[in-house]
């Protein structure tokens, strides 16, 4: 078996143009794929994660942390831009990866995205169910048990709860209904929800806004220090704090990766795909950066380790209305997020199995729906036991570290595929190969080695499985081993 066996472009490019019963339903616009990657962005990053990141890590130098994970964004964006429209097909890197670096390389990137959209979900729905917490309180709502108990227990490093999140499972479950029911639905309330919580972000920019004017002092007070001073480990406070910070806020940065697994769904992919990465990547980065500065202002950021850091930050302003948007934005927003996730992994799964490196049920799409509704099933029940039992940091954490992996595959793919195929057509090509490259490699590397050992250990375990399944079913079955192998015995034959 040739583990660096390569996927023939001409197939992919035919995949990419093929139709018909086996195909995937092309219902997505220029604005479907924008809202979907501001769908994807738009989420746990900017309503839960700020708070952590700035309270456990980074301190109102959070704000660097953003910067530093939209800095290894543009440059992995601009190259998913050039191969999204190169190759316009599910699977997104691992498609790229298949055609650029082999067989073996393809299935690791493939392995890291189902962790990455699978843990991803399962962490925003984590986020959301923080938030209709808050939203009951708000109304003075108590029930008569505990839906997202917070008790845990250490074993082995890690903290595991010793209850189940019900909210979390039950959004998981829904959600995943919605995706089997189709795409274009699919897309349409990722729309309504895309609307909804960008519009609570700029109205608590607003505010926040609004705030300074007569807090100013304050406001300056909670920015000092801006770079906390570090407590002696690494990763606690300091430079080091800013990088652990940028690590980890780096999960919510995911989206633009997401809108090019739907690359074959697409009316137009190689004029969209640019255009959906790029242009979700810049919207959400600024909005990002100036919501992180004003609620660390208005707000110490030790007191920002909590469910709903935002909402939090609209109640010391004192408009409880605000309290209110915010927390119906963030369910709205979390659900959008949770959902795209869910479908890039779905997609993904999808074409590990038209290759033949997953099991034939995996790739099946449904009669009437055209969605691969038995891999949605399979994703959904993933995640709402994953959302259910494991805490949103540790979760977090392993999705950075499975995308950042992905990411640096990806740069280094368009390289590799300058130098091998120069003469391809390329809709969009990225500015400055090899240096924008090489920059988007290292700059995810090092955001991969400022993350802590348990997460390391996590995604080690996770890699574990996934080539435990490579090598005892996926190279056996792959088409593509079976064609080189149908090749070598005809040329033996003659």
């Amino acid at each position: 078996m040739n583990l660096l066996a390569k996927k023939p472009m001409d197939v992919i490019l035919a995949e990419a143009e093929g139709g018909g019963q086996g195909a995937l339903k092309r219902a997505l616009g220029p604005v479907n794929l924008v809202t979907l990657g501001v769908g994807a962005i738009i989420g746990a990053g900017i309503f839960v994660l700020t708070g952590t990141a700035a309270a456990q890590f980074a301190g109102p130098a959070v704000v660097l942390s953003f910067v530093i994970a939209g800095i290894a964004c543009v440059f992995a964006g601009l190259c998913y831009a050039e191969l999204a429209a190169l190759l316009p097909i599910a699977g997104s890197a691992y498609t790229y990866g298949y055609a650029t670096l082999g067989e073996l390389v393809a299935w690791i990137i493939g392995w890291a995205l189902v962790l990455e959209y699978s843990f991803g979900a399962a962490t925003v729905a984590v986020g959301w169910s923080g938030y209709v917490t808050g939203l009951l309180r708000f109304f003075g709502i108590a029930l008569p048990f505990d839906p997202t108990p917070k008790g845990h227990v250490a074993l082995f490093g890690f903290s595991i709860p010793v209850q189940c999140d019900l909210f979390a499972m039950a959004a998981i479950i829904v959600i995943a209904a919605i995706l089997i029911v189709g795409i274009r639905e699919s897309a349409n309330f990722n729309s309504a929800a895309v609307m909804v919580k960008v519009s609570v972000v700029l109205i608590f920019i607003g505010l926040a806004v609004g705030y300074a004017f007569g807090h100013w002092s304050a406001m300056t007070a909670n920015w000092h220090p801006f770079i906390p001073r570090n407590l002696g480990a690494f990763g606690e406070f300091g430079w080091s704090g800013v990088m652990r910070g940028a690590g980890v806020v780096f999960f919510a940065y995911i989206g633009f990766d997401a809108i090019s697994t739907t690359a074959q769904e697409a009316k137009n992919p190689q004029r969209d795909m640019p255009l959906g990465i790029l242009g979700s990547l810049v919207i959400c980065t600024v909005l990002y950066i100036l919501v992180a500065g004003l609620l660390t202002g208005i707000k110490n950021y030790t007191l920002l380790n909590t469910a709903a850091p935002v909402a939090d930050g609209a109640a010391v302003i004192g408009a409880r209305w605000g309290v209110l948007l915010v927390d119906l934005g963030a369910i709205a927003g979390l659900a959008s997020v949770t959902l795209v996730m869910l479908m890039g992994q779905s997609r993904v799964l999808y074409a590990m199995a038209q290759d033949g490196l997953l099991w034939p049920w995996v790739g099946k799409l449904h009669p009437r729906f055209r969605t691969p509704y038995l891999a949605t099933l399979a994703v959904g029940g993933l995640v709402a036991f994953l959302a259910a039992f494991f805490p949103i940091v540790f979760l977090a954490k392993l999705v950075s570290l499975g995308t950042l992996l992905a990411f640096a595959i990806v740069c280094l793919g368009v390289w590799v595929l300058r130098v091998r195929r120069p003469e391809l057509a390329r809709p969009f090509r990225t500015p400055w190969v090899p240096l924008v490259p090489i920059l988007g490699i290292a700059v995810t590397l090092a955001l991969m080695l400022s993350l802590d050992l348990p997460a390391w250990i996590g995604f080690g375990s996770w890699l574990a499985v996934g080539l435990a399944i490579y090598f005892l079913y996926s190279r056996r079955h792959s088409k593509v081993q079976r064609a080189l192998a149908d090749t070598g015995a005809r040329a033996g034959a003659g």
